[in-house]
């Protein structure tokens, strides 16, 4: 694994060393959370469906009327550059676009520059435990924010609402967060999607009922389409996960991670189901095999083996 000394970080448009890598105290994604983000995966020297992820970060950025200072192009050179600054071969990288620096109050007319930063860095993935014994859920008292107040679709910096969550799940022991909405219905977690297997069939809380579309989330329901499995979009509670033959999260991070109990209720045999154990070597395969490449000929070799050091 690379170590925490040597990043460099992608910042306004060059490269700095991670000790050089500041924004000011007075941006407006620091103040008030306005900014939007992407998570993406690296793959073996690929990006992993890295186009999807730029689309949507610039669809985030017009839903809130921030614009980004690269073009599609330059920021995919960007992230490409990064991931070969810090000789990333498989990791993770944390683009951010902010409101950029203005004065104190909520008025973004303040900001005249928005900043953006890129960070390429190797990744802690949950422990290969967790995939073998699955995850304990608790629903949160805390509701998922209104659609109506903040569209789920925006990938923006306020998570103070899943962070709410997170700590009260693991105030009781559990592993994750569930988030429901202000109706009652499944949301998502903390951080990744939520699906469910029953009797065959494959099912996932709509984006209107407070879910972020997930890239993950996108290729898992191409995936099992493609499998001629049935899969539907359909508001859900409680009630259908704690009944469910398999429970599974999806995620840029976390990947595909089974579900074994909720809420002290165990889930279908209290193991990783066999369709979620499948999606997942399935999912795992395509990412080794599809994204633009890093490195030209020769250099993934050594990449690779400077990430190993």
């Amino acid at each position: 694994m690379k170590g925490q000394q040597g990043k460099k970080i992608f910042l306004d448009g060059t490269f700095v060393d991670e000790a050089d890598a500041k924004v000011s105290v007075f941006d407006h994604g620091l103040l008030y959370g306005d900014g939007v983000f992407e998570g993406i995966r690296a793959y073996g020297g690929r990006v992993f469906r890295l186009e999807e992820h730029l689309e949507r970060l610039f669809d985030s950025a017009r839903a809130i009327r921030l614009q980004i200072p690269l073009s599609l192009e330059e920021l995919t050179n960007a992230v490409l550059e990064s991931c070969r600054k810090n000789s990333l071969w498989d990791g993770y990288i944390r683009l951010v676009v902010t409101r950029g620096k203005g004065d104190l109050g909520l008025n973004p007319a303040s900001c005249p520059k928005p900043t953006l930063f890129i960070i390429a860095d190797a990744i802690r993935l949950y422990p290969a435990s967790v995939y073998e014994r699955g995850l304990r859920l608790h629903t949160a008292a805390v509701r998922r924010v209104s659609p109506t107040a903040l569209d789920p679709a925006i990938k923006s910096l306020n998570y103070l609402n899943n962070i709410l969550a997170k700590m009260e799940a693991g105030a009781t022991g559990a592993d994750e967060a569930l988030l429901l909405n202000e109706a009652g219905y499944v949301a998502e977690c903390s951080g990744d999607n939520v699906f469910v297997v029953k009797r065959g069939e494959l099912a996932t809380p709509p984006v209107s009922a407070g879910a972020l579309s997930g890239i993950t989330r996108r290729e898992i329901l191409r995936i099992a389409r493609d499998e001629g499995i049935d899969v539907v979009e359909r508001n859900m509670t409680r009630y259908d996960l704690f009944v469910a033959d398999e429970v599974f999260l999806t995620g840029t991070a976390a990947e595909i991670v089974p579900v074994i109990e909720i809420d002290g209720r165990t889930i279908g045999t209290g193991k990783p189901g066999s369709l979620t154990q499948e999606l997942l070597l399935r999912f795992r395969a395509l990412t080794r095999s599809s994204g633009p490449l890093i490195y030209s000929a020769g250099e993934p070799a050594a990449a690779q083996a400077a990430q190993q050091q």
